[in-house]
């Protein structure tokens, strides 16, 4: 809006910046078409979503672009934080549906609880089988171990040592066993006692809540036969 006391040249003004904010917004929508192919070949290379010594050299280069052109580096810097984590989300959100391991069959034992529907919700999302053993489904529980490659547990603290012993005489002997409680050492000595193959200790940092997986932290505690599991941390790291 314009009235008759305001100056020509700040009309003039006004409408320079509307156009220069009109061409940040389709210069933004075109960055975000670069970024949905760059999701779209980090799926199909397998590649981790985050990479930070390309983002840190990026924002140096900005910082230095915006002293030079009379900015605040660090309002400019600000800036790009703010475009590069919206650039990482919408990434992961494209991941989604990426399995490292394409067709394994995964049992989430006590997986009605909040994280263990997350985990049904993602590893289904990714394309895995996912079998879901809960107290009432012990009578088939051979049935429903036979071919599983990852074994999660997902049950309260207090009860994963017992559970560990009660499904690990069951599961494959190539299966990995896997827990995802917020302690490790006891949990892992469970799962070592009790099964023989592959065992990893899996600690989430964040709760079922939790929409996208950008810059997410997941404590890793090896247990045995490393090489094994290696695919579950790399599923972690392409969500």
């Amino acid at each position: 809006m314009t009235d008759q006391n305001t100056p020509p040249e700040l009309n003039d003004l006004r409408s320079q910046i509307d156009g220069i904010d009109t061409r940040l917004v389709e210069l933004l929508a075109e960055r975000q078409q670069a970024v949905a192919r760059v999701a779209e070949l980090k799926k199909e290379h397998g590649l981790p979503l985050y990479h930070p010594a390309r983002e840190e050299d990026l924002l140096s280069r900005r910082r230095k672009q915006a002293e030079a052109a009379g900015l605040p580096p660090d309002w400019v810097e600000e800036f790009f934080r703010q475009l590069i984590r919206r650039s990482r989300v919408s990434q992961s959100g494209d991941l989604v549906g990426h399995a490292v391991r394409p067709g394994a069959v995964i049992l989430l034992v006590g997986g009605g609880g909040a994280m263990g529907r997350w985990f049904e919700s993602r590893l289904g999302a990714a394309g895995y089988e996912v079998r879901v053993l809960e107290k009432d489904d012990w009578a088939d529980v051979d049935e429903m171990c036979a071919g599983v490659e990852l074994a999660i547990l997902a049950v309260p603290i207090e009860k994963t040592e017992a559970v560990a012993h009660c499904i690990g005489p069951h599961l494959p002997e190539t299966c990995i066993l896997a827990d995802i409680t917020s302690i490790k050492a006891r949990p892992v000595e469970a799962m070592l006692a009790a099964h023989k193959g592959p065992v990893v200790g899996i600690h989430p940092m964040y709760g079922p809540t939790t929409s996208s997986m950008d810059k997410q932290i997941v404590v890793v505690t090896p247990g045995r036969g490393d090489e094994s599991w290696q695919w579950v941390v790399q599923q972690f790291a392409a969500w």
